[in-house]
């Protein structure tokens, strides 16, 4: 199964999930009397729609590079990535507001305190264990297909794990005198929500913006050139993130007595070490190369 193939299985997997959620916890969220439940049950809806989004910017990002776009449109899975941010934050500011509401009149104006049923705990405990799944399957595939759209999904779908968790905990306390207990562990979900769509969006913003790679990565390009017979130093070295890919630009010193032929030989074998150790991550490698000349030391004279 290559990476499109995972990438999509996963998107469709937990579009599936989400649909079935989102119907099971607003109704029981409704009719259970669960200001908490029903919360989660809005942000399932809300995730049906932006994996619809995600489907659509996965669609086109499979495409092959063509003149406008010599490195293909793999940018568009970090595109991707940033709308599913967004309606994370977007959620999160609206349970939020709902629930604190809620917290309010319960407070200002006298809630009813009614007893949320039975069946309200057994979708919280069906929505934590399917989540739990979700989790470590988008995470699973994350790790091989270096998506950053299933990450972003990947960190969703923990979102409604804690969100699940909340809801347990909200009506367990609703039973035991603590009703306004159950919409403030809506605004704490939400608070939590809101900040993982901010990291979401940050993190996949600095590969737009062609952040330099992390460091482990820049210092294994350097050891596997300097590994490399012929390789005097290297003057220059450019990491760039592209999607999941990254371009390699780089430039080295060689012996200025050699030929043009063993120059590009050289070249040739750092690109082909780069492409052996990330058969998959390379998306360009360009290794220019110049004669290294010693500098002239300065005459005490002059």
């Amino acid at each position: 199964m290559d990476r499109d193939q995972r990438s999509t299985r996963t998107i469709n997997l937990g579009l599936f999930a989400n649909i079935l959620l989102s119907a099971l916890k607003t109704i029981a969220g409704i009719f259970g009397h669960s200001p908490a439940l029903l919360a989660d049950g809005i942000n399932s809806c809300s995730d049906v729609a932006y994996y619809v989004v995600v489907k659509i910017f996965m669609h086109h990002a499979r495409k092959p590079a063509d003149p406008e776009h010599p490195y293909g449109h793999r940018q568009l899975e970090s595109i991707a990535a940033i709308v599913v941010g967004a309606f994370i934050i977007t959620t999160g500011i609206a349970i939020f507001w709902e629930s604190i509401n809620k917290v309010y009149d319960f407070f200002q104006i006298g809630g009813e305190d009614w007893q949320s049923s039975d069946f309200v705990i057994y979708i919280a405990i069906f929505t934590f264990v399917l989540k739990i799944f979700l989790f470590y399957f988008t995470r699973l595939n994350c790790r091989k297909t270096q998506n950053p759209t299933l990450k972003a999904l990947q960190n969703d779908h923990l979102n409604d794990i804690m969100a699940a968790l909340a809801v347990l905990i909200g009506v367990l306390l609703r039973r035991v005198g603590y009703a306004w207990m159950d919409p403030a562990a809506g605004a704490l979900v939400a608070i939590y929500i809101f900040k993982t769509g901010i990291g979401i969006v940050v993190e996949t913003a600095s590969d737009l913006m062609a952040a330099f790679p992390d460091d482990k990565f820049k210092h294994t390009v350097y050891a596997i050139a300097l590994d490399v017979p012929g390789v005097r130093r290297i003057d220059d070295l450019g990491l760039h993130r592209f999607g999941p890919y990254y371009n390699v630009i780089m430039t080295i010193a060689v012996d200025g007595r050699i030929s043009v032929d063993d120059g590009h030989g050289i070249a040739d074998e750092i690109e082909h070490k780069l492409r052996d150790r990330y058969p998959e991550g390379l998306r360009q490698v360009h290794v220019h190369y110049h004669p290294d000349v010693p500098q002239k030391k300065e005459s005490p004279d002059a």
